[in-house]
């Protein structure tokens, strides 16, 4: 048997042209762009600190008491609604505990009655006018507020123009809707088994809130969509804050606990225009908190992904509210839930889109090319913090950082 003639081993050339790929080499500064995240038990207590911020700024009765010793608009407004909303809760108490009671298996037609008289012609009528004056009140009362806090040329200018009124008449009217539908979600949930209770009351905390900041935040110049994605991404601060109006407005009927919430609503807007909620930026919170207080460091932090930025909680509302208003025909036919998305996407530049309503309704609000500081204290962020809300492009860092401005 011959032997096999021995092969020449073969050649693989380094010259990178010849078509194979090397491998990548890393660097230190691939490594050091990678982003950094907060443990879970960090990202918890960044929230509780939120959550005990919005507590304490629910509790500036010590404000509310300084503003209305100071200033007699403030004053007469509130005395008015304090004695209004007085009489309301007054003529219900009386009717729940006297009238109702006495009614109860009486014989004749007059006394079996008396207590449906009692509600159609005094109760009912008293508390619409409470509610319609209050409305009138409250807004005077912020307005007043806003301008002594922020000077008279913060604040958004109200439309003058005959579409403009038309448009504020149809963006108040959906504000309605988003009043009735937020208080049918209420009591939907709390026919949830086992947990409808809890989760009721923590909606109606955030719903309290909702309503408590609307004003300051009209104001600044925010639309529907962007006032909702400012509260569900400060969600802990604003559950903290709407949490002691929600306990106080709990224990009676369903018309005492909204009348017992106009009697201190107006105080609690007070508290809404000196309170400054936070994270300034829920996607960079240490980064945030840093530049409130002038420090400087380049390492960015992101919440956990374990602990969500933004929580949907007016998902179901918007989502009524458009099917409410598609079936009334109101306005033009759109969504008034414009750019809503109630995913709590984080800023890695992939938005998830649930549906793509459109702007008709949404620009009615009155917020256009307004400049805001993203609700944050004076001077605490620089000029780069500054965004217009309409018609201005972002500056070319933001797109990098994720961040979402409000």
């Amino acid at each position: 048997m011959s032997k096999l003639s021995r092969q020449p081993r073969p050649h693989y050339p380094s010259n990178p042209s010849s078509g194979f790929i090397q491998a990548p080499q890393y660097t230190a500064s691939s490594r050091s762009s990678y982003p950094t995240f907060l443990s879970l038990q960090e990202t918890v207590w960044l929230q509780l600190q939120c959550a005990g911020r919005g507590f304490m700024d629910a509790f500036r009765w010590d404000m509310v008491l300084r503003l209305v010793a100071s200033d007699s608009e403030v004053r007469s407004n509130v005395f008015k609604s304090l004695m209004l909303n007085t009489l309301s809760l007054v003529s219900i108490y009386f009717f729940d505990w006297l009238l109702l009671p006495l009614a109860q298996g009486q014989q004749k037609w007059f006394h079996r009655n008396l207590g449906w008289f009692y509600q159609v012609l005094w109760l009912l009528p008293v508390v619409g006018v409470s509610f319609y004056l209050n409305s009138s009140w409250c807004t005077l009362i912020a307005k007043r507020t806003f301008t002594l806090q922020h000077g008279t040329r913060a604040a958004a200018q109200s439309p003058s123009t005959y579409s403009g009124m038309l448009n504020a008449l149809a963006t108040s009217a959906y504000r309605g809707v988003m009043v009735f539908t937020s208080v049918v979600i209420s009591f939907a949930l709390a026919y949830i088994p086992y947990i409808g209770s809890v989760v009721g009351f923590a909606f109606l905390c955030w719903v309290d809130a909702y309503y408590c900041f609307e004003f300051i935040w009209i104001a600044r110049g925010l639309s529907l969509s962007r006032r909702v994605r400012h509260l569900e991404e400060r969600w802990a601060y604003y559950f903290a804050f709407g949490l002691p109006s929600a306990a106080l407005c709990m224990w009676g009927s369903s018309l005492a606990n909204v009348a017992l919430f106009a009697l201190f609503f107006p105080s609690y807007i007070i508290m809404a225009i000196y309170a400054r909620p936070i994270p300034l930026d829920p996607y960079k919170p240490t980064t945030s908190a840093r530049t409130a207080v002038g420090a400087n460091d380049d390492v960015v932090h992101y919440p956990s992904p374990l602990v969500p930025i933004r929580i949907p909680v007016f998902a179901p509302v918007i989502f009524l509210n458009d099917w409410i208003v598609r079936i009334l025909s109101v306005g033009t036919g759109g969504s008034a839930s414009a750019g809503y998305t109630g995913g709590g996407g984080r800023g890695s530049g992939t938005t998830r889109h649930q549906r793509v309503p459109s702007d008709d309704v949404d620009s009615m609000e009155e917020g256009d090319a307004v400049e805001l500081d993203t609700m944050s204290v004076r001077g605490a962020l620089s000029d780069s913090g500054r965004v217009r809300i309409r018609g201005a492009v972002a500056p070319a860092n933001t797109a990098r950082s994720g961040r979402k401005f409000d």
